[in-house]
C-alpha cells in the first residue's frame, strides 16, 4: 500500500468518492457547464476504454492537443487509468515544433479537437477527438508503480529546441501530498485555473491537487479581464492559480478603471493603495479588504489567495497584491522538479523570497559555480520530486546532475538565517564585466524598463559591454515629440545616472518587433544578439508573420480562439509583403486606410462570424488590438449583423439618411440634379452609351472610380426619371466633411460611409437594398491614383450575396484626365460614360473564382469591367 500511495492511483480511484460535489465549472461565452465528480469519474472510465480500444497500451504516450476543458481533464485522467503517459501540448505550437515533439516522444495517439486536427493536418495520425460522445464502459485502473512515467512535458525552450521531461508517479504524488501538508488549501476552497495545462505548474498545482482534495476547479472562458472577473465572481473562487503577468494585468485593469472614473476616483484609488502598501509593509496590517471593499465585491468577493508561479514575482507587484487584500502564495521550481522545491504559503509575507524548502526535498547552495560567493551559489536539489533525466538526451541528462547526484537548477540563490531561499538569476544569463562584476540582465532590464517610454528591453553582453534591444512605447514616443532615438537616449542617460557603472548600457538598438518570448513570458535570450544586429544595421525583418512560438504568453493565448487565428491567417495572406507582428500598427505598418478598415471589418465578419462593434474599432491601433477585439466580440446570435439585420443595426440618426424627402427638399433635390445635368454635360461634353441596357426596377450601378468628378458625371448621364430611385455611397471624408457638403449630400441621397462607424456603413446600403431601393456603389472604394482599374473591395460582394440585385457595370472614361488625383482645378475635356450589360449575382458567382461567394462575384464583375473599359 505504501508504494500505491506514491502513485496517482488513489487520486483517480477516489474521484467517485466525492459523488455529486462540483468537480469542474467551465465558463463559456454562452453560459457555464458544471461537472460533478461522479460525472468526471464516469467520463474518465469511458475515455480510458476508448483509448484502449484505439490501441493505446501500458506506457504509450498520449498527446493532449486542446485548450483546457472538462473533456481535456477527463481524457488526461483516462490516459492515466489506461496506464498511458499523458503529454500535454501547447495548442499554439508551430507545426515544425509539434512534429519534433510528436516524433521525439513517440506519441501513440493524439487526443485533440476536430478544429485542431484540421489546422495541424493530423489526418494521418491516430486520433481521439474530444467532445464527441463516448460509449459506456470502462477499463480497470492499470497496474502502476512509483517509477512508472505519469506525464511527459517539454520545456519552453528559452535556449533552443524543447527538451522532453518525463515525470513519474512518485514525482507527482509527492507534489500533491506536499501541497496537502502545507495546509493553506481547505476543504471549502474553490480553485480558479486560468492557465493552459501544458505546463507542469498548472497541471499539478491547478488540476491534480484540487482533484485529489475533492475541490471545484473553475475554468474561465478566456483570460480577458471581463471573463476572469466573471469566473472569479460567479464561480466564487477563493484561490487563483496564476502567473505574475496575469496578476499585473488584473491590478492594472482595476487601476485603469479607477482612472476612468474621474479625477476624484483616481486620486482616491492611488492614495488608498499607497496607504494600504505602507500599512502592510510596516505593520503587517491588511487594510485592503476594507479600503477596497466595493472593488472586491465587484471583482471577486470570495478570492483570498493568489498563488503565483511559472516566473519570478516582482516584489513591487507582490506588495500591491497584498495591499489590495489578497494573500500571496509563491513557490519555486522547474519542470524537472515537478515543479515545487520551495513554497512560501500565504500570510507569511516574506516578499522577495520564494519560500522554504518543501519537506522531503533537499537543497544546497554550490558556491563553486561562476557568479558565486558570499553565500550565493547555484541552487541544487534532490528528492522524490526531482526527475531522473531528459528524454532521449543522455548527454544533457548527465550535464543536469552533479557527480554525486544533485540536480543543477541553473539558478543562483542564497538562503537567509530562517531558511528562506532568494534567487539572483540564471547562471546561463550571468554577465561578467571586464572589471569582474557579476550582472544579471533582469536587474538591468528592470531598471531601464521602469520608464514609460520603454515597452520592452532585452539586455545582453557584447564585446564586454552591456547593450540593450529596446521596443519603444509608440504612444509615449509620439507624446515626447516623435524622435525615438533622441527620446530613448535621454531616458537611458537619466536612468544610467542612478545605476552603478557596471550596470549601465553602453549602447542600444531599437526594434518595432516584440522581443521573442516563451509561453510563460521569459525572453529567449539566445535570439537577442541576432535581433540586435539586424536592428543596428537597419535590416528589416523578413516579410511575413512572426512565428506564434516567438510571441509573448498573453499574445499566444489569443490564438486559443479560432476566430483570432482565422483573422491572423487572413492578415498574413493579405499582407504577405510586410512584416506582421502583434505590435504592427494597422495604419502605419499595414497601410490600412479608412476604406481598408471597412474591408478588414467585412472580412472579419465573413470569415469568423464576428461582428466588431464601432467602439472596438475606434480603440484599435495595433494588430494586437484587433485580435483582442475579435476575441472579445460576441459571435452567432449575440451580435446584430449590419448586413443581415440592417434596420436593427442602425440608430435613429443613421435612419434619417434613408427617410423620404419632404416636398421642399424634394423640389430642391430635383433642381440640383437638373442644374448638374446642364452644367456638367456642357462643360465636359458628356457622352453616354448603353443607356438602353438599363433594366427597369431595382438595380446596383458599379462604376470605376477615377476622379472627384465621377458622381457628377454619372448623375448627368443617367435619365432624370431614374435618379430619384438611387442612393449614392459617399465617403464621409469628402462628401460629408463640412456642413454645406452634408446638406448637399442629403439632397443628393448620398449615404455616409464612415470607417469609424463601420456597422452603419454596412447597414445603410444593406437597408437600401432590403427596402427595394437602387444603389450606386464604387467597388474600388477610392479614386485611382494612376488612372488604372484597382482591385474591388469586398463590401459590394457581401451585399450582393445577401441581396441578389441585378448589377450594371459602368465604365467612366476621361474623368481622370479631366481631374486627376491630387489636382484641385479640373480641365474641360470630353468624358464618356459606358453602361455595361446587366448581370445577376448568381451568374457572376458562376463566372468568378475565389474561396467565398462574395469574392467570386467581385472577380467576375472586375473582369467584365476590364472588358468594358477596353
Amino acid at each position: 500500500m505504501a508504494a500505491e500511495s506514491e502513485t496517482l492511483r488513489p487520486l483517480i480511484e477516489g474521484l467517485t468518492g466525492f459523488g455529486d460535489r462540483t468537480a469542474l465549472l467551465a465558463f463559456t461565452r454562452d453560459g457555464v457547464e458544471a461537472w460533478s465528480y461522479a460525472r468526471l469519474a464516469r467520463t474518465v472510465g469511458q475515455a480510458a476504454a476508448a483509448l484502449t480500444a484505439g490501441g493505446v497500451e501500458h506506457g504509450d504516450t498520449v498527446a493532449l492537443l486542446a485548450p483546457p476543458s472538462p473533456e481535456w481533464v477527463a481524457t488526461c485522467l483516462g490516459a492515466l487509468q489506461a496506464g498511458a503517459v499523458p503529454l500535454p501540448l501547447d495548442t499554439q505550437f508551430e507545426p515544425e515544433t509539434l512534429r519534433h515533439t510528436l516524433q521525439d516522444s513517440e506519441t501513440r495517439l493524439i487526443a485533440t479537437t476536430v478544429a485542431l486536427s484540421e489546422r495541424f493536418e493530423l489526418h494521418d495520425r491516430q486520433l481521439h477527438l474530444m467532445g464527441k460522445p463516448l460509449a459506456e464502459g470502462a477499463v480497470p485502473m492499470a497496474e502502476v508503480v512509483p517509477d512508472h512515467r505519469a506525464a511527459l512535458f517539454y520545456t519552453s525552450g528559452t535556449t533552443g529546441v524543447p527538451k522532453g521531461v518525463p515525470l513519474t508517479h512518485r514525482n507527482l504524488a509527492f507534489q500533491i501530498e506536499a501541497i496537502r501538508q502545507a495546509g493553506f488549501i481547505g476543504p471549502h476552497d474553490r480553485v480558479l485555473l486560468p492557465l493552459p495545462l501544458h505546463h507542469v505548474y498548472p497541471f499539478v498545482i491547478g488540476m491534480l491537487v484540487p482533484l485529489g482534495l475533492g475541490l471545484p476547479i473553475i475554468l474561465p472562458a478566456s483570460i480577458t479581464g471581463p471573463e476572469l472577473v466573471r469566473a472569479l465572481r460567479e464561480g466564487q473562487a477563493s484561490i487563483s492559480i496564476g502567473v505574475p503577468g496575469l496578476y499585473r494585468a488584473l491590478l492594472d485593469g482595476i487601476e485603469s478603471r479607477a482612472e476612468r472614473g474621474g479625477w476624484l476616483a483616481a486620486n482616491w484609488f492611488r492614495t488608498s493603495m499607497k496607504a494600504a502598501v505602507a500599512l502592510r509593509v510596516r505593520f503587517g496590517l491588511r487594510a485592503g479588504r476594507v479600503l477596497f471593499a466595493p472593488l472586491h465585491r465587484r471583482i471577486g468577493p470570495t478570492l483570498r489567495i493568489t498563488a503565483s508561479g511559472g516566473a519570478p514575482l516582482d516584489p513591487d507587484l507582490a506588495w500591491r497584491m497584498e495591499a489590495f487584500g489578497w494573500s500571496v502564495a509563491v513557490g519555486y521550481g522547474l519542470t524537472e522538479t515537478s515543479p515545487l522545491l520551495t513554497i512560501d504559503p500565504p500570510g507569511t509575507a516574506r516578499i522577495g523570497s520564494v519560500g522554504r524548502v518543501v519537506p522531503g526535498i533537499q537543497l544546497r547552495i554550490d558556491e563553486t559555480v561562476p557568479g558565486a560567493g558570499d553565500g550565493k551559489g547555484e541552487v541544487q536539489a534532490r528528492g522524490p520530486g526531482v526527475f531522473s533525466g531528459y528524454l532521449n538526451l543522455p548527454g544533457k541528462s548527465r550535464e543536469a546532475f552533479t557527480e554525486d547526484g544533485w540536480f543543477r537548477t541553473g539558478d543562483l540563490g542564497w538562503r537567509d538565517g530562517d531558511g528562506y531561499l532568494y534567487l539572483a538569476g540564471r547562471i546561463s544569463t550571468l554577465m561578467v564585466t571586464p572589471g569582474g562584476e557579476n550582472v544579471q540582465p533582469e536587474t538591468v532590464e528592470e531598471a531601464y524598463g521602469a520608464s514609460t517610454v520603454i515597452r520592452e528591453i532585452g539586455v545582453f553582453q557584447q564585446d564586454g559591454r552591456l547593450v540593450g534591444l529596446i521596443v519603444p512605447e509608440r504612444s509615449e514616443v509620439v507624446r515626447g515629440g516623435g524622435d525615438t532615438d533622441a527620446l530613448l537616449r535621454e531616458v537611458i542617460a537619466a536612468r544610467s545616472r542612478t545605476l552603478p557603472s557596471y550596470q549601465r548600457l553602453a549602447d542600444f538598438a531599437v526594434t518595432a518587433e516584440g522581443l521573442p518570448r516563451t509561453r510563460l513570458g521569459k525572453i529567449r535570450r539566445h535570439l537577442l544578439p541576432e535581433r540586435y544586429e539586424q536592428a543596428r544595421r537597419g535590416i528589416e525583418a523578413a516579410p511575413g508573420p512572426i512565428l506564434i512560438d516567438e510571441m509573448s504568453a498573453p499574445d499566444r493565448e489569443l490564438f486559443d480562439q479560432p476566430a483570432v487565428r482565422a483573422v491572423w491567417e487572413w492578415l498574413a495572406e493579405h499582407y504577405a509583403d510586410r512584416r506582421l507582428t502583434p505590435d504592427s500598427s494597422v495604419a502605419l505598418d499595414l497601410g490600412v486606410d479608412s476604406i481598408g478598415w471597412l474591408d478588414l471589418t467585412l472580412t472579419v465578419s465573413e470569415r469568423t462570424g464576428v461582428e466588431l462593434e464601432d467602439e472596438a474599432i475606434a480603440r484599435t491601433d495595433t494588430v494586437r488590438d484587433l485580435l483582442v477585439a475579435v476575441r472579445d466580440a460576441r459571435t452567432g446570435g449575440g451580435a446584430v449583423s449590419p448586413i443581415e439585420q440592417p434596420e436593427r443595426a442602425l440608430g435613429e440618426a443613421e435612419r434619417r439618411w434613408l427617410e423620404p424627402m419632404g416636398p421642399v427638399s424634394g423640389t430642391v433635390s430635383r433642381a440640383l440634379f437638373a442644374a448638374n445635368r446642364v452644367v456638367t454635360r456642357r462643360l465636359w461634353r458628356v457622352r453616354a452609351t448603353g443607356l438602353e441596357r438599363l433594366p427597369e426596377g431595382q438595380i446596383v450601378l458599379a462604376p470605376n472610380h477615377l476622379s472627384h468628378l465621377d458622381p457628377f458625371i454619372l448623375a448627368a448621364a443617367l435619365p432624370s426619371s431614374r435618379l430619384p430611385a438611387f442612393f449614392w455611397a459617399g465617403w464621409t471624408g469628402v462628401a460629408f466633411n463640412t456642413p454645406l457638403r452634408r446638406v448637399g449630400s442629403r439632397l443628393a441621397r448620398a449615404l455616409p460611409i464612415d470607417p469609424s462607424g463601420v456597422r452603419a456603413s454596412l447597414a445603410l446600403p444593406a437597408a437600401v437594398l432590403a427596402r427595394g431601393g437602387s444603389l450606386v456603389w464604387f467597388p474600388e472604394g477610392m479614386r485611382a491614383k494612376d488612372g488604372r482599374l484597382q482591385p474591388f473591395r469586398p463590401g459590394l460582394g457581401l451585399l450582393l450575396v445577401r441581396y441578389p440585385v441585378t448589377v450594371v457595370p459602368v465604365a467612366l472614361m476621361g474623368t481622370f484626365e479631366a481631374l486627376p488625383y491630387g489636382k484641385a482645378v479640373p480641365r474641360l475635356l470630353p468624358v464618356e460614360v459606358r453602361f455595361g450589360e446587366p448581370v445577376r449575382p448568381e451568374r457572376l458567382e458562376e463566372e468568378g473564382t475565389g474561396d467565398e461567394a462574395g469574392s467570386r462575384i467581385l472577380a467576375a464583375l472586375h473582369a467584365r469591367m476590364e472588358r468594358l473599359l477596353q
